[in-house]
């Protein structure tokens, strides 16, 4: 076995060992009867708010996809995401590796050339990443704000973020303002492949990338901007769904409180394991035990959080079997 094969084998085996490991220290008895007291009005608010929060991601994409002039209906939009985020959770990594598919998806099924499915997919992604590490650099910066001390691990954690930004930052200057620079740091990586024949033409698609998203940039600024606040509106319901599920267990929670939860959790689907399996767990335990909060509330949060993505996993593997059943006919 290859490095390559064993280190995804290795990360979901440290993943399980993680997730096994915390089951085992759980009351389960006690997590149902916590999630048994739920309203069924809850349930629909809760269900209702992944759902809308699963619909902007969709329209940001499908944005894009008209800013660029691609001829693709949302409803494929939103079966390719959903197909590609299915793939994207079972995949070590922080949230993607269903990208591959998703462009495969958009070249076959949507007849899009290869540099726009490029194009379409990357704007997309480089506005969630964007956006992901703005809103999380502020929210480490509230957070220190509002603790009013000079917490050394937080003030490593704002650091770091800041410098992933401003990576992000300058690679997106770099594919704009100087795309052959770009294009000769992707010939000297994909040399040995070059031989491929969709290799064979990268320069060509390259070229029309460049000059595609410098057309986007100058003709469809509200496009573009309608882009960045559907990303920014997405968030608000990532932060209104956390706030959601900790109301149903009557916490008493101030800002500074809210803003611990919210940052270890995100930020432990940083980490490279397949879902955030056991970093998730391990953060919002690390949270609740700093802020002295029940350990009942925890667990309840904890068992809600997965069967959302139980059922957002089952939903995109479903619509994975769709799109591999269209394929074959």
């Amino acid at each position: 076995m290859t490095v390559l094969k064993a280190v995804p084998l290795l990360l979901w085996l440290a993943a399980l060992t993680l997730v096994g490991w915390i089951l085992s220290q759980l009351p389960l008895a006690t997590i149902t009867q916590t999630i048994s007291t739920l309203s069924p009005a809850q349930w629909f608010a809760w269900f209702g708010l992944n759902l809308a929060i699963i619909l902007l991601a969709t329209q940001r994409w499908w944005v894009i996809t008209q800013l660029l002039k691609l001829p693709v209906r949302f409803g494929e939009l939103l079966m390719m995401r959903q197909a590609g985020q299915a793939v994207s959770f079972i995949t070590p990594g922080p949230q993607f590796g269903g990208e591959p598919l998703q462009i495969f998806w958009l070249w076959k099924r949507s007849k899009l050339p290869i540099h726009s499915a490029l194009l379409a997919l990357g704007l997309d992604r480089f506005y969630e990443l964007w956006i992901n590490f703005s809103v999380l650099l502020f929210s480490v910066a509230l957070l220190l704000a509002a603790l009013a001390s000079q917490d050394v691990v937080w003030q490593n954690v704002l650091v770091g973020l800041a410098l992933i930004l401003l990576t992000l930052t300058l690679l997106g200057w770099l594919i704009l303002k100087q795309p052959k620079r770009v294009l000769f740091w992707l010939k000297k990586v994909t040399v040995y492949w070059h031989h491929h024949p969709r290799l064979q033409h990268l320069e060509t698609h390259w070229q029309h990338l460049g000059s595609d998203l410098q057309r986007a940039i100058k003709e469809q600024k509200p496009a573009l901007f309608l882009a960045f606040i559907l990303s920014l509106l997405g968030w608000g319901g990532l932060i209104a769904e956390l706030w959601l599920l900790l109301s149903f267990f009557d916490l008493a929670l101030d800002f500074s409180d809210f803003m611990v939860i919210l940052v270890a959790m995100r930020l432990a689907f940083l980490l490279p394991l397949p879902g955030g399996l056991g970093t998730l767990e391990a953060s919002l335990f690390w949270a609740f035990q700093y802020l002295s909060l029940p350990t009942s509330a925890v667990l309840g949060l904890i068992a809600l959080m997965r069967l959302r993505d139980v059922l957002v996993l089952l939903v995109g593997l479903w619509c994975l079997r769709v799109m591999q059943l269209r394929e074959s006919h």
